[in-house]
């Protein structure tokens, strides 16, 4: 019989193949940042070009952009000092409510926003000294609880001092100290608005450029700046002597304070530095929107900030910044689009003729944190140091340098463990059979117990 020919597989050549890992650094950046740079000037051109794929608008871009800095303050905490912290929308709101009060009608206070939004950075860092410094001596689940805790206080705080009466007691002659009735942070109304930046260069824009929802393609820029400022500080912490206290610290505390480290201090600039990120994010929220509400400081934008951090990979900045992109992608422009064109009107027809309500009412957008969740549960048990690892988070994964029984390493690694060596064992000389033989050892007693 005559054997198949097949023919050979067509291979398209790497064009980064011979280049060395420096300058292909160099080249994936170039090319990300002219993605970057040129997307909102194209983005109607290619949706019209091309209408079955789901492109992002410049609107998504923008809270993804957002959603990235937010995921490299809490890197900060979480993938280098070890904290586990679930409160951190507080800070993000603290952020905002701070450029609410001094850039909008609500106190009549209008300082232009490229002074407030260093303000609402400090604000914010005092905000996590305050949190971190009584909860110093607490760990993994009880620092969660607590923290968890702080974010819901600092919403519902904002949501409740909308209408508010402060009044000494009667004995004390019963004088109104605040109020009565006094809206401080605007209740469940909110502020609005809020005063936008503003450069007063003139152009094809008018007289001024602004950064808002309404011109979304500025704020786009002015928010990519933002966080490459915010990566490249990261990146310098996470290389100075403060970094690595930071990682020694998230690999044992006790060890860390062994080698001279503070860790009160380390902890504390941990918390602060991480929260300022947040401020920093809330500021252009707040300013972007022109109003804000405490309603969207939620629990779910703190779960969705951790679920970016295990996806990307934590630790690594550039997995953070890539699975902000990719999870607030996911979330603003795929699913709607699946459950619209594909999912939506089948289930709906579904639970018409079975009568489901819940199938009747189904959209797939309201299913969203379900399937992070899964998507979450499938990452711990396949891929625990994430898509875009930190190369000492996927060392300590996988076994690398260290025993691999004791990092849980797969059946597959510990195969390829052992056939290592026996390799060594195999290349090893064989003893000589002229070599005269050790003489036995006679040393009796305690000697020889030894």
């Amino acid at each position: 019989m005559t054997e198949m020919v097949r023919a050979p597989r067509r291979t398209f050549p790497n064009p980064m193949a011979g280049m060395d890992d420096r300058r292909r650094q160099i080249v994936i950046l170039a090319i990300v940042v002219a993605l970057a740079l040129l997307y909102p000037l194209v983005y109607r051109r290619l949706s019209d070009a091309i209408p079955f794929v789901p492109w992002p608008d410049t609107a998504v871009l923008v809270v993804c952009a957002t959603f990235a800095i937010l995921a490299l303050g809490l890197n900060i905490v979480m993938g280098f000092a070890g904290l586990l912290d679930l409160g951190y929308v507080a800070f993000y709101a603290i952020g905002a409510y701070t450029t609410a009060f001094l850039a909008s009608n609500h106190f009549g206070v209008h300082i232009s926003w490229w002074i407030v939004l260093w303000l609402a950075v400090a604000a914010a860092a005092i905000f996590g000294v305050m949190l971190g410094a009584p909860t110093l001596k607490l760990r993994g689940d009880y620092l969660a609880i607590v923290t968890l805790g702080f974010g819901e206080i600092v919403r519902l705080v904002f949501r409740n001092l909308g209408d508010i009466t402060i009044a000494l007691p009667a004995i004390l002659g019963g004088a109104v100290l605040v109020g009565p009735n006094a809206n401080l942070t605007g209740g469940n109304v909110g502020i609005n608005p809020i005063d936008p930046p503003i450069i007063p260069i003139p152009g094809p824009w008018g007289n001024q450029l602004i950064f808002s929802n309404q011109n979304v393609i500025a704020s786009w820029y002015l928010v990519l700046g933002l966080l490459t400022i915010t990566f490249f500080i990261c990146r310098r912490l996470r290389d100075s002597k403060l970094g690595r206290a930071w990682m020694a610290i998230r690999e044992d505390e006790t060890a860390a304070a062994a080698m001279g480290i503070n860790t009160v201090t380390t902890k504390l600039l941990a918390f602060s530095l991480g929260a300022s990120f947040s401020g920093f994010a809330g500021a252009f929220t707040g300013a972007y929107n022109t109003a804000i509400f405490a309603e969207t400081f939620s629990y779910n934008v703190s779960i969705l900030v951790v679920v970016i951090i295990i996806l990307g990979g934590i630790g690594s900045l550039r997995g953070v910044v890539i699975g902000a992109f990719a999870l607030l992608y996911v979330d603003r422009t795929l699913l709607p689009w699946i459950g619209d064109n594909i999912i939506n009107d089948p289930m709906h027809d579904l639970g018409v003729s079975t009568g489901q309500q819940i199938l009747t009412d189904f959209k797939l957008t309201t299913y969203n944190y379900l399937i992070f969740g899964i998507v979450l549960v499938i990452m711990m048990i396949r891929r625990p140091e994430g898509l875009f690892p930190d190369a000492g988070a996927k060392a300590e994964m996988h076994g690398v340098g260290i025993a691999a029984e004791v990092t849980g390493a797969s059946e597959a690694e510990l195969t390829v463990l052992g056939e290592l060596e026996e390799v060594e064992l195999d290349d090893a000389p064989d003893p000589d059979p002229n070599a005269p033989a050790e003489p036995p050892s006679t040393t009796t007693g305690p000697e020889a117990a030894r």
